[in-house]
């Protein structure tokens, strides 16, 4: 009888031993499994998950904008007083509904290369007005001048057709005109062959922003969706190699396994430059655990304090020998237009740059740029893109719209939010097939290895209980 029970409690043990010893080996093998499976689901082929996310956006991407209505126009523009504006928005629009276009696959370089049209539908109820909507704003074609031709010859002519077309220093422009592109009157009315079309954004519907290709991650996963060309470059002709280096992917993926120390680069051809964010906080996203990086403040930094952006100074007086800092000059992927960026409401920014704006005021929560990435995946569930348009503004003495200035200006135009989060129905498609499968196979483990060793050390201890009494 005494044999019996101990041989049940020896074999108790064991039970338990092998149980948790299975929970044990689980855990690397499960790991290896998931990574596998990650990784091949990662690449950017026809068939995978990834790809079928990566040929069109999983969720609505919208673009809000705000625009700075300047309320004392003549006060400005006679005196030289300070520019009071005030935000008026959102206006809000849904872009990257369309498809990635004229996809190839490259089997020796392990890259595809593709098109990204553009478009952008306005959503009336997701904005506070109509695209009729009407505001006073900089006159950009007016604004621009001085800077596009700096000859005093040359100026003397413009300004004559300046004045016949009644074109002053601000306008009043509908929401569609501004960003979507009018006929300009002062351009319409010059006897040359030039563009006469003006827009904040124009042209955008109906168009591309070039030829990208991308590494696919078939040979090496590390490199999945990393930008290889843009036009067929390596790097923007706009600034030198140093400068113009296209670095990291488009910012909707990033390859998988992502670490908190890790810096993530991601290139934006709106505003001809690559940026890198980095880890802010671990937060949840509709039941998805997603690390949060974040734009820090250093992107718009000085030179003196980021060598990095000793591109974006051109202008020493202006910028008081590049000491500034807050703002990037782009005018050189403008055609010269004097197209300044910064974040919402000069946030991060030297406070020279709005003394002479009434109106501002900077939020780190409702300005800064953020991305949501799953760690396992790389797939950005979550983003929210935030930048301003500024236009510098000199006075001119031969353009009657512009002499009686006494200030350089950096007017803000509008600020804009590009923003996207997972749809609640593809949230729970990834968790069930994601996040919900990992978990649970940590679980199977954690159980196999808690219950193993419970078992193991109850049976052990009976055991031994039972042969000290047997002993006495």
């Amino acid at each position: 009888m005494g044999c019996d029970r101990n041989c049940g409690l020896v074999t108790g043990a064991v039970i338990g031993a092998v149980v948790a010893l299975f929970g044990g080996i689980l855990m690397p093998v499960g790991d290896m499994l998931i990574e596998k499976t990650i990784k091949k689901e990662s690449v950017l082929e026809e068939g995978t998950i990834a790809f079928k996310n990566w040929v069109k956006a999983g969720a609505n991407v919208y673009r809000q904008f705000w625009i700075f209505d300047v309320q004392n126009p003549e006060e400005v523009a006679v005196n030289s007083s300070k520019i009071k504006v005030k935000q008026r928005g959102p206006y809000t629009y849904r872009v990257r509904y369309l498809a990635k276009d004229i996809i190839s696959q490259d089997s020796k370089t392990h890259t595809v290369s593709f098109q990204r049209p553009k478009g952008a539908i306005f959503e009336p109820s997701l904005s506070v007005g109509t695209e009729n909507d009407t505001f006073t704003v900089l006159n950009l074609a007016v604004a621009a001048t001085p800077h596009l031709y700096p000859s005093t010859f040359v100026q003397i002519i413009l300004n004559v057709f300046i004045k016949n077309s009644n074109s002053f220093m601000f306008q009043k422009r509908t929401l569609k005109e501004l960003l979507w592109g009018y006929k300009d009157p002062f351009l319409s009315s010059v006897p040359y062959s030039i563009p006469t079309t003006v827009g904040v954004f124009y042209p955008y519907n109906n168009t591309a922003d070039g030829v990208y290709k991308v590494f696919n991650g078939k040979d090496d996963i590390s490199k999945v969706a990393r930008i290889d060309t843009y036009k067929g470059k390596k790097h923007l002709s706009y600034w030198p190699s140093y400068c113009g280096m296209i670095n990291g992917t488009d910012g909707a993926t990033f390859p998988p396994f992502i670490e908190k120390n890790r810096v993530l680069q991601f290139f934006s051809a709106d505003i001809c430059r690559s940026f890198y964010a980095v880890f802010g906080a671990e937060i949840n996203l509709k039941g998805i655990p997603v690390y949060r990086f974040v734009l820090p403040s250093r992107i718009f930094a000085s030179p003196l304090q980021n060598p990095d952006n000793h591109c974006f100074c051109t202008e020493k007086i202006i910028s008081k020998g590049c000491t500034l800092y807050g703002v990037l000059d782009i005018s050189k992927c403008k055609e010269g237009k004097p197209v300044y960026i910064s974040l919402p409401h000069f946030l991060h920014a030297s406070p020279e740059i709005a003394e002479l704006i009434e109106g501002l005021s900077p939020n780190e929560e409702e300005h800064s740029t953020y991305l949501d990435v799953e760690p396992i995946t790389g797939f950005t569930l979550q983003f929210a893109q935030r930048m301003q348009i500024n236009i510098l503004v000199k006075p001119a003495k031969n353009i009657v719209a512009l002499k009686d200035l006494k200030h350089n200006y950096l007017v803000p135009i509008l600020w804009l939010n590009e923003t996207a989060t997972i749809a609640d129905e593809k949230a729970e498609i990834f968790r069930n097939q994601v996040t919900g499968k990992i978990n649970l196979l940590g679980l199977i483990e954690m159980i196999l290895m808690s219950v193993g060793a419970v078992m193991f050390i109850a049976f052990t201890i009976s055991y031994c209980a039972c042969r000290l009494k047997n002993a006495k």
